[in-house]
C-alpha cells in the first residue's frame, strides 16, 4: 500500500491507513487514538486514521499515511522519546553503602595508624582495625531498601497494584495534581443511558424494554448502550418484528404487535411527532451536556426520551472526593467535545478541564502543569494517553487499557479501578518512611559503634572483639528486616 492508493474500507473493518475519504459516509469509532468516546461521522474530504473501526457505512479512502507515517507510529515514537528522556538517579541505598565502606577503610586505617602512633602492639592495633571493619560492614544497609522494596511490591499486588516501574511508586508521595483521561478511566467507554423521560402513563422500565426490543437488531454504538442499559437492569429485551432501518432518521419495528419508531431529532420534525413537555426538558438538558437524544415513538406521539452517554464509573465519584480530601488537584484531559467533557467534569467535581486535545498534544499539555513545578500523574488507558502516561512524573495505566499504555505507565491498576489512586499515595507513603527508617537502622548505629570498635573507651577498660562486632552488624541486620515487616501493616 503507498501514498495515492484508494482503498476501500467495508462497515466493521479497522482502517488500514491514515487517509481522505474521497466516497461513501461512515461513523469512526476513534476512541482508541483520539479519546473521542462517540463514534464521528466521517464524508467526502475527511480524514481517517490508521487503526480505527469504521462503522456501518462503506468508505473508499485515499491513502495518505503509511507505517511510520500515520498518526499511530507517531504517538509510539512519543512513548519512546518521554522513556528515555527521564534521568535515572542512582539509588540512594547504593550511594550510602559505597560511602560507609569508604568511610569505614578510611576509619579502620586511621584507627590502625593512631594506635601505632600511640605505642601500641601491632596485633592490639590489627584487633582494633579489624573489629572497625567488621561492625562497619554495610550488610544491613545492602538488605535496607531492598527488603522495604520487596514487602510493598508484595503487598501493593496483593491490592491490584502492578509497579512496573519503582520510580513511580517512590514518587507518589510527593504528588500535588493528578490528570485521569476521561473514555476508559473515568467512564466505562461504553454507551448507556444516563437519563430518560417518558409521557404520563408509560412505566420507563416498560418504555426501556420496548427501545432495547427495537435496538437489539442494530449494532450502532448507541443502540448497543440501550441494549446494555436494559440487561444491567434486569429487564428481558423482547423479540422484535420488521426491524427495519430508516434512513437518516432511525429504525422502526414491531414489539408485541405494536410498531415503533426510534431516532434522533430528525425523526422528529420529517413525522411531525407531538413530544410532551417533560420528554422536551430532558431532551434539552442531555443536549446541553453533549448527549445523545434517542425517541421513542408511536403514531405520531414521543413516548419517551432516552439521553445515552459514556457512562461514568461509580467508583470515580469515590476516588475524586478522597484525592480533593488529601488536597490534590484533579484535572480531566480528553479528546472529547468540550460540552461532553464539561458535564463529566461537573459531575464528578473536577477542578481543570482540558478538552478536544489531540492525542499528539496530551504529552505537552502533562508538560506545561511540570513547568509550574506540579508534581503530576497522569492515569490513561488507551494509546492516546501513552505519550502522557511515559511523560507524566508517575504513569499509572488502567489495567484493561490497550497493552500501549499499559507498557507506558509506572504503575498498572489491575482491577481498572480509579479508587486506586489514594491507595498508590498511601502505599508510597508509608514505603518511603520505612526505607528512611531502616536507611537510619542500617547506617546510623555506626556513628557510636565505629568510635566504640576503634577502642575510644579503652582507657576505662571497654573494647569490643572482633567477634562481638559481628554480633552487633548481624542484629542490626535483624532489626532492619523485623522494621521492614512491619509495612505488612499499612492498610490501603
Amino acid at each position: 500500500m503507498r501514498n495515492g492508493d484508494l482503498v476501500l474500507v467495508r462497515p466493521g473493518e479497522s482502517i488500514p491507513a491514515d487517509g481522505v475519504v474521497r466516497k461513501g459516509e461512515s461513523d469512526i469509532d476513534e476512541a482508541m487514538i483520539t479519546g473521542e468516546s462517540r463514534p464521528v461521522k466521517k464524508r467526502e474530504g475527511d480524514e481517517v486514521i490508521a487503526a480505527t473501526i469504521n462503522g456501518e457505512g462503506s468508505l473508499r479512502v485515499e491513502v495518505t499515511g503509511t507505517g511510520d507515517k500515520t498518526k499511530l507510529s507517531g504517538i509510539m515514537r512519543l512513548v519512546a522519546d518521554a522513556q528515555t528522556s527521564k534521568s535515572r538517579a542512582q539509588h540512594l541505598a547504593d550511594r550510602a553503602a559505597r560511602l560507609l565502606t569508604v568511610a569505614a577503610i578510611g576509619a579502620a586505617v586511621v584507627t590502625f595508624g593512631a594506635w601505632q602512633l600511640a605505642g601500641a602492639a601491632m596485633d592490639f592495633s590489627v584487633v582494633r582495625m579489624v573489629t572497625v571493619l567488621v561492625i562497619a560492614c554495610p550488610h544491613a544497609l545492602g538488605l535496607a531498601v531492598p527488603l522495604v522494596v520487596a514487602i510493598s511490591t508484595t503487598l501493593g499486588a496483593r491490592n491490584g497494584l502492578l509497579v512496573r516501574d519503582r520510580r513511580g511508586l517512590e514518587e507518589a508521595r510527593n504528588l500535588d495534581t493528578v490528570i485521569f483521561d476521561k473514555t476508559g478511566t473515568l467512564t466505562l467507554g461504553e454507551f448507556r443511558v444516563v437519563a430518560m423521560s417518558v409521557a404520563e402513563g408509560l412505566a420507563e422500565d416498560e418504555a426501556l424494554r420496548i427501545a432495547s426490543g427495537i435496538e437489539a437488531e442494530s449494532q450502532h454504538p448507541i443502540a448497543r448502550g440501550i441494549v446494555k442499559t436494559a440487561e444491567d437492569k434486569g429487564i428481558a429485551v423482547p423479540s422484535a418484528d420488521g426491524f427495519r432501518s430508516i434512513t437518516g432518521k432511525g429504525v422502526a419495528a414491531t414489539i408485541d404487535g405494536v410498531e415503533y419508531h426510534m431516532g434522533g431529532p430528525a425523526l422528529l420534525k420529517s413525522e411531525d411527532v407531538q413530544v410532551p413537555p417533560a420528554v422536551i426538558k430532558t431532551a434539552g438538558a442531555a443536549a446541553d451536556r453533549g448527549q445523545a437524544a434517542i425517541y421513542l415513538v408511536r403514531e405520531g406521539k414521543a413516548l419517551a426520551v432516552f439521553a445515552v452517554a459514556d457512562a461514568i464509573r461509580e467508583e470515580s465519584r469515590e476516588a475524586i472526593a478522597a484525592l480533593h480530601e488529601r488536597g490534590i488537584e484533579v484535572a480531566m484531559l480528553t479528546g472529547d467535545a468540550q460540552a461532553v467533557a464539561d458535564a463529566v467534569a461537573k459531575e464528578l467535581g473536577i477542578d481543570t478541564v482540558f478538552a478536544e486535545v489531540l492525542p499528539e498534544d496530551k504529552a505537552s499539555k502533562v508538560r506545561e502543569l511540570q513547568a509550574l513545578g506540579k508534581k503530576v500523574a497522569m492515569i490513561g488507558d488507551g494509546v492516546n494517553d501513552a505519550p502522557a502516561l511515559a511523560t507524566a512524573d508517575i504513569g499509572i495505566a488502567i489495567g484493561a487499557g490497550a497493552d500501549v499504555a499499559v507498557e507506558a505507565g509506572h504503575i498498572v491498576l489491575v482491577r481498572s479501578d480509579p479508587r486506586d489512586i489514594p491507595r498508590i499515595i498511601t502505599l508510597s507513603t508509608a514505603t518511603y518512611r520505612k526505607m528512611a527508617q531502616n536507611l537510619w537502622l542500617a547506617a546510623g548505629y555506626n556513628i557510636f559503634a565505629i568510635p566504640l570498635a576503634a577502642g575510644v573507651l579503652a582507657p576505662w577498660g571497654i573494647l569490643l572483639t572482633p567477634a562481638v562486632g559481628a554480633v552487633l552488624m548481624s542484629a542490626s541486620t535483624v532489626v532492619v528486616a523485623i522494621n521492614a515487616q512491619l509495612l505488612k501493616r499499612v492498610k490501603l
